[in-house]
């Protein structure tokens, strides 16, 4: 039995999945007070002072508090069905279509969100690891349903799957994010390129 782990944005993606969707769902003051607030996050982000989890963590306060779950739900689905399809990159997806038809067991990990995520990768027959919004009384509080998997893909995987079950584990990753991930996989791909 074989085990292929896909990170999803930038992998899967030519693009960052998780800003599109961030920028559908917010209100126009959400992305006004957004640009101010978050300015600065972004370049310490780029400047390699701030790490990717704390700016997913602060924008997604900013843009998910108080929206109503069902109706954020909704957008996600019709992100997945109308948004994803023109991001997806033909050489990786083949590359997952080839380890379906195998048979191998094919997950995506990603610290992108479930309300998109999830339909999609149900349309596609893919397992799911990724973060997820909480909700409390049908309300988004802004804050993720345990914590940001970002940094703890390798941990997560662990926690779902029985690594010593399977023959052969592959794993495909872009970023310093995925390299816990690609550790636990006897084949590695990286940006494109495999590198064991």
């Amino acid at each position: 039995m074989q085990l292929a782990l896909f990170d999803f944005d930038h992998t899967l993606t030519d693009r960052d999945s998780y800003a599109r969707f961030l920028r559908r769902v917010a209100s126009p003051t959400q992305l006004a007070r957004a640009r101010w607030s978050i300015g600065p996050w972004l370049l310490g982000y780029r400047a390699g002072l701030i790490s990717a989890q704390r700016l997913r963590a602060r924008v997604t306060r900013i843009v998910f508090s108080d929206h109503d779950a069902d109706e954020v739900c909704a957008h996600g689905l019709a992100y997945a069905n109308d948004a994803i399809p023109g991001m997806l990159r033909p050489e990786p997806m083949q590359r997952l279509a080839w380890h379906q038809t195998q048979g191998h067991e094919v997950a995506v990990v990603s610290a992108s969100l479930d309300l998109y995520l999830h339909p999609w990768c149900e349309q596609h027959s893919l397992n799911l690891i990724c973060n997820r919004l909480e909700a409390r009384s049908g309300k988004l509080t802004g804050r993720y349903a345990g914590r940001d998997i970002g940094r703890h893909k390798a941990d997560e995987i662990r926690a779902r799957y029985d690594l010593s079950r399977y023959d052969r584990i592959h794993a495909y990753g872009d970023s310093h994010e995925d390299l816990a991930m690609l550790e636990l996989a006897h084949e590695r791909w990286y940006a494109g390129k495999r590198i064991a």
